[in-house]
């Protein structure tokens, strides 16, 4: 069952996506050799809880934490620990908040420090590819549409889409139908209709596709150990052009004054 959302349900959307994208932007302030992802948790779920909301991942089917953080060959679903990031790594953040009764899910792969520029080129691709699919969420195109869109683009450039994890419907539940695959064809899949919310997130790996989950139960890395990158933006379709209800704004305000520095 997909669940079409009113103005005034996206409105409130809104809300508790930019307010995942303000704690990624705290995140952000903290992302440097040393740091370690439980401290970054922390950070994330005080900030959430002080503006009134809810962290969104914590709990869900018993996950532990705050944040998804995801370092290197993990794609998805980290547990954040007391290990230290180190100069070269990258960390996929994902974030999830619920308020005003609805979620907000957003992710963003930061750069611990100098990394390398084939690693660099990876997370550029990765991103590129999130607003390629963005560019097809508007209503009477088709699911295909978006998955294509993705899939083209970083295969082109030698990457390849992880299959098993894919985008979902979001709203008053945080995974709702439909899912949204990174990959298909053109022209595939269910129609995309106005009020439709989703949550469109690229997962890329530099190496081959595979993936495994670890003992932990929940962290998802590549099978060849080579590194991934995600990214992700809940957006209402719309007729003309797709709405983002997330944002990347606030983190790249951070690190653009970093880069200053």
């Amino acid at each position: 069952m997909i669940y079409l959302k009113t103005d005034e349900e996206i409105e409130l959307m809104r809300e508790s996506n930019l307010m995942v994208a303000r704690t990624l932007g705290e995140v952000a302030k903290h992302i440097k050799p040393g740091i370690t992802t439980l401290e970054l948790d922390e950070i994330a779920e005080t900030y959430i809880r002080d503006n009134k909301g809810v962290p969104g991942f914590l709990n869900y089917h018993g996950f532990p934490n705050t944040l998804c953080t995801s370092v290197n060959e993990q794609v998805v679903h980290g547990i954040p620990n007391k290990k230290p990031l180190i100069e070269g790594d990258v960390v996929s953040v994902d974030c999830g908040s619920l308020l005003n009764g609805y979620f907000g899910d957003s992710a963003y792969t930061f750069c611990v420090g100098e990394v390398k520029p084939e690693v660099k080129a990876l997370l550029v691709a990765t991103r590129e590819s999130l607003y390629k699919g963005i560019e097809n969420a508007v209503a009477g195109k088709r699911l295909g549409d978006i998955g294509f869109a993705v899939q083209n683009h970083v295969e082109s450039k030698g990457y390849s889409v992880v299959r098993e994890m894919v985008g979902h419907g979001i709203g008053k539940n945080l995974h709702e139908a439909p899912e949204v695959p990174n990959y298909g064809r053109r022209g595939n899949g269910i129609k995309l209709k106005s009020g439709m919310v989703i949550a469109i997130e690229p997962m890329i790996n530099m190496g081959k596709r595979q993936i495994l989950q670890e003992k932990d139960g929940w962290t998802i890395r590549t099978v060849d150990k080579k590194v991934s990158a995600h990214f992700e933006h809940t957006i209402a379709i719309r007729k003309d052009k797709a709405d983002i209800l997330s944002s990347f704004k606030f983190v790249e305000e951070v690190l653009s004054l970093q880069s200053e520095k």
